[in-house]
């Protein structure tokens, strides 16, 4: 049964009903109150309710560190959701418990990070933030309910568009080029990336015992989509690979993730080419494959996109170039 009573401007509801613990909160309306006490005593009558004082006691940035102790490295995009996790907890709103964490806090969270960074960060962010609560509910058993279902995400930011041009390949393959302690590798791997479209992860993964060069195929056995993948290589690619010396423990490319990035910047630097990120080059490989391939089936099975709309954001063509064929 519920009961409530207005204290200092607030209105308190307390539930009471036989076999559980009592249930007090206070809200700015009695109709609030009411309605969360017809919730509370609903999840009673369908034995689903735990006391709300469980969540009260845990902060979000515990919560935060045993999501991505336990559930975060099991996922592909493991380190990206570490890190949007780890910049969480050094945020304000980790400090904030469960039971305290309202769509107002998250919403708050939001703004705050809108000043500094793009919608498309904040967009990540928040569906990172709603993992981490919805697997709390789920799995942890926390009684809490989702803030993050109630906010309003920024509105999805336009895709990149930005291709490498033809004079601006042959700038930064100059300057790529191995002199003095620059990597040997980046030449052959950006000549790589243009030719087959594969993502950064998929060319530094890539392993001698799982390409076959006379049959120009490439065998990726766990691509970003968490599927396996063959990809056909055109002629140029297999001569790109032959010209390549092998190295005993198999990789394709000595080269880490951090390290391929810096030296890409660099190149870039030097070439003077500003605004153009290692994963345009996809993009660009995507729009040269698409003259080659105009059929978008077997454009998809070789850029790996598992559906149209993902191509799309892809394929990038001139309109001069599809004037001419309007001819």
């Amino acid at each position: 049964m519920a009961t409530f009573r207005q204290r200092s401007g607030t209105w308190q509801a307390r539930v009471r009903v036989k076999g559980f613990p009592v249930e007090t909160k206070s809200f700015d309306s009695k109709a609030a109150a009411q309605r969360w006490a017809r919730e509370i005593e609903s999840s009673m009558d369908n034995g689903g309710h735990q006391h709300s004082s469980k969540g009260a006691e845990i902060l979000l940035r515990e919560v935060l560190q045993r999501y991505m102790e336990e559930v975060t490295p099991t996922k592909r995009g493991a380190k990206r959701e570490a890190e949007g996790i780890a910049f969480m907890q050094r945020n304000k709103v980790a400090s904030y418990s469960m039971a305290k964490l309202s769509p107002a806090v998250v919403a708050t969270y939001r703004d705050h990070r809108l000043k500094t960074v793009g919608a498309g960060t904040i967009i990540r962010e928040l569906c990172i933030l709603s993992s981490v609560i919805s697997h709390a509910r789920r799995e942890w058993s926390l009684p809490i309910s989702n803030p993050c279902e109630l906010v309003r995400k920024p509105a999805t930011p336009l895709g990149r568009s930005r291709l490498l041009s033809v004079d601006e390949e042959v700038k930064l393959l100059d300057e790529l080029k191995p002199r003095g302690r620059r990597s040997p590798w980046m030449v052959p791997l950006v000549m790589l990336a243009l030719e087959t479209a594969m993502r950064r992860g998929e060319l530094l993964g890539l392993r001698w015992e799982h390409i076959d060069l006379e049959k120009q195929t490439a065998f990726l056995p766990l691509t970003k989509n968490g599927t396996v993948r063959t990809v056909p290589l055109s002629k140029r690619a297999v001569a790109i690979l032959a010209d390549l010396p092998r190295c005993v423990d198999g990789r394709v490319f000595q080269l880490t993730d951090m390290g391929m990035e810096a030296a890409f910047r660099k190149g870039c630097a030097r070439a003077e080419i500003v605004n153009l990120h290692f994963h345009d080059l996809r993009h660009t490989a995507t729009s040269r494959l698409a003259e080659k391939l105009p059929n978008v089936i077997e454009l998809a099975a070789v850029t790996g996109h598992q559906t149209i709309q993902m191509l799309k954001r892809y394929y990038h063509p001139k309109a001069e170039a599809l004037a001419k064929k309007l001819d």
